[in-house]
Formats: C-alpha cells, sequence, structure tokens
C-alpha cells in the first residue's frame, strides 16, 4: 500500500481474523484461519482501538490519551500501514 491512509475511515479487525488475550502466551494474539501472530504490548494497544468505530486519528487520540506525553504518531502510522499491507485490519467503507 502506498500513499497516505485515509484518516476520516474507520479501522477495523479484518474479517477472518479475531484479536483476543491470550494468557498462556501473556499477549495479544490475532487469531486466523491458519494460525495466529503473538503480538508485542504496543501492536496489542494498537489493533485494540481498531474497533470500526475509530478513525487514525481517533486511534492517536485514544493511544495519546492512555500514554501522555509519548511521541507515538510516527511509529503508530507505520504499524497500522504494515498491518493494512498484511491484511490483518481494513478501512472501513
Amino acid at each position: 500500500m502506498s500513499g497516505e491512509i485515509a484518516r476520516d475511515r474507520p479501522i477495523a479487525i479484518a474479517s477472518g481474523f479475531r484479536l483476543q488475550w491470550e494468557d498462556s502466551q501473556e499477549a495479544h494474539v490475532l487469531l486466523y484461519p491458519e494460525g495466529m501472530v503473538r503480538l508485542s504490548e504496543s501492536a496489542g494497544a494498537i489493533l485494540s482501538r481498531c474497533d470500526g468505530e475509530r478513525t487514525l486519528d481517533g486511534v492517536l487520540d485514544s493511544l495519546h490519551e492512555a500514554f501522555p506525553g509519548a511521541d507515538l504518531d510516527a511509529d503508530v502510522i507505520e504499524f497500522v500501514t504494515i498491518a493494512l499491507e498484511k491484511g490483518w485490519i481494513e478501512l472501513a467503507r
């Protein structure tokens, strides 16, 4: 995917994927029919906010509330871009 992410479209976990906390992994995981992706703490924090209601700006606002003073915009945008390329998340129509 090239270019900028549409900041006015809600972001959701893509169909076929499910985000959940896995006690045995002590982490959020992204489940899909062929397997599972164990997520870092920051990836779990980002994806847990991709609820189909929040736009990219809404995700960033929520993360700023949870982690005040953190300089995280560039890292979040980079991760969201990668997650879109991998098909883990999708932009609402």
